[in-house]
């Protein structure tokens, strides 16, 4: 799959969201989605971007209950309200696309239909027809994750087709991915989707992280970039919070107001949320920006040496 000849690089609107769902709740996150995708169509959006596992929740909770009972039966809630492809809620939020005439790619937690314990980081890739054009599942799970989510089973994809273009999509961490990037690069995306958090770890700024992943990965993509990012509830705090530290923390991280980004195919920030309490950033580009910046820098094509490279992945022994 690679960008269309006949594409016009028209102007379109984008949207990234910076917002809460309902914790740990699959109706209730369904239905913020669906709000969300139709207060970008009312607004004139073409795509909007959700941030990781928007529905149901993510599960940060390893950071300050990564044992014990409660941290357990989180896991559970988890499993329990997680979404199944095919199915019902999936389904809703095509059907809110189609309604609102947007594109979208949306962050949910993936329970394997069928079993009893597996679950999946994914995003699923949704047409302004309200069809399912396809679904990322992320490489590796980084740290706690581990706990809940498996390795990625849908292989190198991450790109799939719009009616403007080609939108590949990562998730947190393997944004800085360099072969999940270059899995990107070889389908030309024009716009890509970025998912992250509501917050780090203690010791790593969620917003330094954004800025510096999704720029360089805006300029090493040559396309725009939509970096959505999750704000955390009372509902959140509650549950997660272990002790009054955590609790501080928390409400600091809270207080912070992250907010979701967009960057241009040089890597220059167009949008930022940050500070704001409107749930949807926008940006209106212009998706020709893409192509001066591709024809310098082209790394799936003329600006590449593969054949110099395949030898590092040749099999070692030992």
């Amino acid at each position: 799959m690679t960008i269309n000849d006949s594409a016009e690089f028209r102007r379109i609107k984008v949207a990234a969201v910076q917002a809460e769902p309902a914790f740990l709740d699959l109706e209730g996150s369904t239905r913020i989605a669906c709000d969300l995708i139709a207060e970008a169509g009312r607004n004139g959006a073409d795509l909007i971007a959700f941030p990781e596992n928007f529905v149901p929740s993510y599960p940060n909770w390893y950071e300050t209950l990564s044992e014990g009972a409660k941290a357990r039966d989180l896991d559970r809630r988890l499993f329990l309200n997680s979404v199944v492809l095919p199915g019902e809620h999936i389904s809703t939020i095509a059907d809110a696309c189609r309604q609102a005439g947007v594109n979208a790619v949306v962050g949910i937690n993936e329970r394997r239909a069928r079993t009893t314990g597996t679950t999946f980081n994914t995003q699923v890739h949704i047409t302004r027809d309200g069809v399912i054009a396809g679904k990322h599942q992320k490489y590796v799970p980084t740290t706690g994750e581990r706990q809940i989510q498996a390795p990625g089973t849908t292989g190198h994809h991450n790109s799939f087709e719009t009616d403007f273009g080609i939108v590949s999509g990562l998730i947190c961490g393997e944004n800085s991915n360099p072969l999940g990037q270059y899995a990107a690069a070889v389908h030309y995306p024009v716009v890509h989707v970025a998912s992250w958090p509501a917050y780090f770890g203690p010791g790593v700024t969620l917003q330094h992280a954004i800025q510096t992943a999704s720029a360089g990965l805006a300029y090493s993509l040559k396309c725009f970039v939509l970096s959505a990012v999750l704000r955390l509830s009372d509902a959140y705090i509650e549950a997660v919070a272990a002790t009054d530290a955590d609790r501080e923390y928390l409400e600091v991280q809270r207080a912070a107001k992250q907010g979701a980004m967009i960057f241009s195919p040089i890597g220059e920030r167009i949008g930022d949320g940050t500070g704001s309490d409107e749930r949807l950033v926008y940006a209106d580009i212009d998706l020709g920006d893409v192509i001066i910046p591709k024809m310098v820098h082209d790394t799936a094509g003329h600006y590449n040496r593969p054949e110099l490279f395949a030898p590092l992945f040749a099999p070692r022994e030992g």
